[in-house]
């Protein structure tokens, strides 16, 4: 019996090939197609949080037809102040049938991607056609990703920015009206009551709005954070919302936002729609009052864009 060739080695897909390869449109459309043809986000492993030392590691495996993959990320609360990135990590993803190593990706690029393309495609179902206003917290690359992911879906005109730290909103500001040609203003919180997109991209642990400001056609969307004390919408938005999710079960477990109101009983967990059933067509949001879109980022979402942007590579 001859012994076969060794697989070749995994292909490295770096921050920068990530960005190039896979357009945020593609993200979009590579987990609508996910959604659409049969990627179940209940079935999902819970997220793996170990503490550690300085912060967390967290891991997050995933498996579906062609491929399979894992993310390890840690979370080091301390490293901003040294020049670090707070969260780091790299994506290993398998082939499904032999299981041998593909590609490893740029973990915090790829939740980059994956994060906003979620919100893009949670907006795209949610969302006034017309949507031209986006209030955008944060000053982060997630909220630059945001920034890019939803004017694929949407047709901006005009951003406002709210963050904490002037220098850095003056920063972003200017980058962003440089590359994107939109009319882009920093501005407060109550700018949400003239917004037709809000998306939430901070590690606020404090709502950072007043929810009885949005008008009722208004999206929110949500994703600075997995922690149960964590909060970037209060109370009021919640209930006035169609609330969606990714997961009933993940929401439940981990979203912040939405834990108050589900253990108080002011949010019944059935109320919340699951992502997968706006994308096919079985649930529909009210158009007479604002929608809330509240993602964890779950491991499903992490493969199907990893195995579009290895097969796009």
């Amino acid at each position: 019996m001859h012994p076969t060739s060794p697989p070749p080695p995994p292909r490295t897909l770096d921050a920068a090939t990530l960005l190039r390869t896979l357009p945020m449109a593609a993200a979009v459309d590579a987990l609508r197609a996910a959604l659409r043809t049969g990627a179940d986000p209940e079935a999902d492993p819970p997220r793996t949080v170990l503490p550690v030392a300085r912060g967390q590691l967290l891991l997050m495996p995933a498996h579906r037809d062609r491929y399979a993959g894992v993310k390890i990320a840690t979370v080091a609360p301390d490293n901003p102040a040294a020049g670090l990135p707070r969260v780091q990590g790299q994506y290993l993803l398998f082939d499904a049938a032999t299981l041998a190593p593909l590609a490893l990706l740029d973990g915090i690029a790829l939740t980059t991607v994956r994060t906003a393309a979620l919100s893009a495609l949670a907006a795209d179902l949610l969302a006034v056609p017309d949507a031209g206003h986006l209030v955008l917290f944060g000053t982060g690359p997630q909220a630059r990703g945001h920034l890019d992911a939803l004017r694929a879906v949407r047709p901006l005109t005009r951003v406002t920015v709210v963050g904490r730290t002037p220098a850095h909103v003056e920063r972003f500001v200017s980058q962003a009206r440089a590359d994107t040609g939109l009319a882009v203003a920093a501005g407060e919180p109550s700018a949400v009551a003239e917004a037709d997109l809000v998306a939430c991209c901070t590690t606020a642990t404090r709502p950072l709005f007043d929810g009885a400001l949005l008008p009722p056609h208004a999206t929110v969307t949500a994703v600075g954070s997995h922690e149960r004390g964590s909060r970037e919408v209060d109370g009021t938005t919640v209930r006035r919302s169609t609330v969606v999710v990714e997961s009933r079960a993940a929401a439940a477990r981990e979203a912040g936002d939405l834990i108050p109101e589900l253990e108080s009983g002011r949010l019944a967990p059935e109320a919340m729609i699951p992502l997968v059933a706006l994308a096919t067509g079985a649930a529909t949001a009210d158009p007479g009052r604002p929608r809330l879109f509240k993602s964890v980022g779950m491991a499903w979402e992490d493969l199907a864009v990893a195995g579009a942007a290895y097969e796009a590579a």
